[in-house]
């Protein structure tokens, strides 16, 4: 009776022991609850501007072409027979003219009145080798000629233009004669026409015409 009391004391205490021992169930983890997601307002996206896009710039410049491009002709300078058509004129001038030995005579450069561009300064000089030591006339010298232009603000292959100009310089250097001449009609084939005036009155007292060449 008392070995049975021990083995069922044995028993109870077997069993507390191994009850302590047992892990505890952890109690069950709470259920979140799940919102339902709502939905977002979809936003319009805006297209991004377009850049341009730059070209490139090289670093160095590339070689340069050359076109190969006709040559300009230059414009052929013409040469007239200036002492061909003066020396006729500037005989029957000294002949026709009453004028004094010694009379002081201003020659005025030519007037080109052409339809095109000439040389005159090249008939000017041609003109005042033509008259002179002509025995009648005593000229008025370029140096004298050209201080009196550069005094009207000329230069000095400038003509004075005008016949009223010659004359009022004329009477600057004391001259009592102008010859004034000018050239005219086709540049081809020019017509040199001379007046000679005096001073003092602007009387025309011999005048003559004729035809230049080219050379």
């Amino acid at each position: 009776m008392r070995n049975m009391v021990r083995y069922t004391l044995l028993m109870t205490v077997a069993l507390v022991l191994t009850a302590c021992q047992m892990p505890r169930e952890q109690p069950p983890a709470p259920v979140e609850e799940v919102k339902p997601v709502q939905p977002q307002p979809t936003v319009p996206t805006q297209p991004l501007p377009t850049v341009p896009s730059v070209p490139s710039v090289p670093s160095q410049p590339g070689p340069i072409e050359h076109t190969d491009e006709p040559a300009q002709p230059a414009p052929r300078e013409r040469h007239y027979d200036w002492n061909g058509a003066m020396q006729p004129m500037v005989g029957k001038m000294l002949q026709a003219s009453g004028a004094s030995g010694g009379s002081v005579l201003l020659v005025d450069s030519i007037n080109n009145r052409t339809n095109g561009s000439l040389n005159t300064a090249e008939g000017t000089e041609t003109l005042r080798n033509a008259l002179a030591n002509n025995g009648k006339f005593t000229l008025v010298s370029a140096q004298q000629l050209a201080m009196a232009k550069q005094q009207l603000g000329l230069s000095a292959q400038d003509s004075l233009g005008s016949r009223s100009k010659a004359i009022g310089i004329a009477r600057n250097v004391g001259a009592q004669y102008v010859l004034y001449s000018n050239v005219s009609g086709n540049v081809n084939s020019p017509s040199l026409q001379m007046q000679l005036m005096l001073v003092q009155t602007g009387e025309i007292v011999w005048s003559g015409k004729g035809a230049v060449s080219q050379q």
